[in-house]
Formats: C-alpha cells, sequence, structure tokens
C-alpha cells in the first residue's frame, strides 16, 4: 500500500508534535506538516493532504479562510478540524465550510482514529493508544515558549466558548502572546492595551503547586455599556462594576482551569478585585508598580463580532513559577 498522504496545519509545533503522536501507529500515512494557512493550502497544491489535520486560529489565513479557498477551488481533500476554538459556532461554520469532523485540543487519539475511521480510512483495533515511533525523526523540536503558548490557546478557547453563550455572541480568537517581561516591558504592554481610553481593571490571584501570579483583565470605559446592552440589562454604576466583576470571574476562572487541567496543577483562586476604575493606564501602573516585577505574561485580546468590544486579558505569572511550569510542560512535550 502507498502512504497517504497527510497535512497536519498548525503554528504551534507543541500542536502538530501532539497530533502526529495521536494519530494510530498502524495507519501508513506520509506526513507534511505546515505552520500556518498559506503554507497549507501550498501543500495540498501539491498532493500532500488527502487529509488534512487543520487548526482554526493561525496567522497569515487562518483554519475558515483554508476550508473556504478549498471549497472556491475544488481542491480534492477530506479536513478534520482540530482546534482549541469550541465555540458551537466555530464548529458550525467550519463544517459548513466542509470540514468533515471537529476535534477540540489537545486531540483525543480515539476520537482522531474514529475521524479517520468515518473518512474510510482503515485502522486497526489496537492502533489508537499506541506511539508513532516510526514518526519520531519529524517530530517538530518544541521551545517553552511555543509549548506554554498552546496550552494557553486551549484555556483561552475555553473561556471564549462561555463567554460566548453567556454575551450570545460569536468571540474572534487571537494568537496568545507568551513572553518574559520585564517590570518596564509590561508597562508598555499595558500602555498599548489602553489605546488612549480610560479604564477599568479588575485582577485576580492564583496559586498552587508552585505556581504563582494574577490575572489582569482590562475592560474599556467606552464599551460598558454596549456589554450592559448584549446582556440585556440596564445598569447603574454600582452594578455595572458588579457586572465586570462577573465577567471577570467567567473568564479567568475558565482561563485558568483550563491551564491547570493541561498542566495537572492545582491552582486556587482568589477573589476578583478592581485594581483601577475609570483611569487612564498611567495611573494604574503607579498605584500598581511595586506588585508587577519581572514576569511570565501571557497576553490574549478577546474581540466580539460585530461589536467594536475587546476584552484584554494578561496572566502574569511570578519568576519563580517559571521552573514548575517547565518541568509540567516537559511531561507535555516529551508525552
Amino acid at each position: 500500500m502507498r502512504p497517504l498522504p497527510l497535512l497536519v496545519c498548525d503554528d504551534s509545533a507543541m500542536a502538530r508534535k501532539q497530533l502526529i503522536r495521536a494519530l494510530p501507529a498502524d495507519a501508513l500515512f506520509e506526513i507534511t506538516q505546515a505552520t500556518n494557512g498559506l503554507e497549507g493550502l501550498a501543500a495540498i497544491r501539491a498532493g500532500q493532504g488527502a487529509i488534512v489535520l487543520l487548526d482554526l486560529t493561525m496567522p497569515e489565513l487562518d483554519g475558515f479562510g483554508v476550508l473556504a479557498q478549498l471549497q472556491d477551488d475544488g481542491l480534492p481533500c477530506q479536513v478534520i478540524v482540530v482546534s482549541g476554538d469550541v465555540q458551537d459556532e466555530a464548529i458550525r461554520r467550519a463544517k459548513a465550510l466542509g470540514a468533515k469532523a471537529f476535534i477540540k485540543k489537545p486531540a483525543d487519539p480515539l476520537q482522531l482514529s474514529a475521524a479517520l475511521s468515518a473518512l474510510g480510512i482503515l485502522i486497526p483495533l489496537n492502533s489508537a493508544s499506541q506511539s508513532l515511533a516510526e514518526y519520531a525523526d519529524g517530530l517538530p523540536d518544541v521551545s517553552f515558549r511555543d509549548a506554554f503558548r498552546e496550552v494557553a490557546n486551549v484555556a483561552m478557547g475555553r473561556a471564549a466558548e462561555l463567554l460566548g453563550r453567556v454575551l450570545g455572541v460569536f468571540i474572534k480568537l487571537p494568537i496568545p502572546n507568551v513572553n518574559i517581561l520585564e517590570v518596564g516591558e509590561l508597562h508598555m504592554a499595558l500602555a498599548e492595551a489602553q489605546h488612549g481610553e480610560s479604564l477599568t481593571a479588575i485582577c485576580q490571584g492564583y496559586i498552587g503547586g508552585g505556581v504563582a501570579g494574577e490575572a489582569l483583565l482590562i475592560f474599556h470605559d467606552a464599551e460598558i455599556d454596549t456589554v450592559a446592552t448584549l446582556l440585556k440589562t440596564h445598569l447603574d454604576e454600582s452594578a455595572k462594576l458588579e457586572m465586570l466583576l462577573d465577567l471577570a470571574s467567567i473568564i479567568i476562572g475558565a482561563c485558568l482551569n483550563g491551564l491547570s487541567e493541561q498542566l495537572m496543577i492545582n491552582l486556587s483562586q482568589s477573589h476578583p478585585l478592581v485594581l483601577g476604575q475609570h483611569c487612564p493606564i498611567e495611573d494604574l501602573i503607579r498605584i500598581n508598580q511595586r506588585r508587577w516585577k519581572r514576569t511570565l505574561a501571557v497576553e490574549i485580546s478577546y474581540g466580539l463580532e460585530d461589536q467594536d468590544i475587546r476584552f484584554d486579558l494578561m496572566l502574569l505569572f511570578t519568576e519563580d513559577s517559571v521552573p514548575r511550569l517547565q518541568k509540567q510542560l516537559d511531561l507535555l512535550i516529551d508525552g
């Protein structure tokens, strides 16, 4: 039998490595990897993607764009979407654009095997739990930053699914930024999130298993009334603040729970607190400058489709947390 051309299209080396490892060991594939949608389309056009395992959130061209182009060009391939964006609307859109199946990240080997079998690919019954040792040489190298970005991506998607249900809108997901920031760089990142607007900032601390930090969620004051309208409520000043605290609990809580589950660390969360209300970013930095030191920062900006609204979330891990995070990520990377 000739190997079946299979394309793994995902910007994360961690995700590609996990997917290749999740493939049934006894199936005969010729595997190609692509790091964005444009690379993926080029590989498919070159005959390297009879089967495509496709991420949705990617640079250059996202998964929705790839699916739309495949339809427009009539390219002969079968697509299984494997994504951290688990919103019902994301699943509906992907399937409407021709995806044969949708699997949430990180991909379960049994679900992947079942999806491949549904495409007519013969999978031995005992192969789903085996490792793909013969493809070990083709597995990508995964850095700490890439691995943590992928873990954050999955957690971010779970938070978006919950937020979208609460607000009744589709949440546009970014690619998370992960960086070690000195205090001055953190201030610059916060200033960039403001864009000259007054804001309300809410923080929530977390600790557990050798990891500690705090989440910072920034709401732009000009958007708060629109958020209240989406929730079909008319609020006074006190009730608006309560609404923001509730939203912060939803977004931050879901994100941290997603991280805890993947990293196998139990993170206890404090109650959300208001750091600053209706203030410029300079005041927020000045008030809190002693608490923000050198930190591992995850930056996520949720956008609401058809609304000029975004929620800027930063997960700030203490420098002392990095060795424990590295250890847990190594377990995921090396499997």
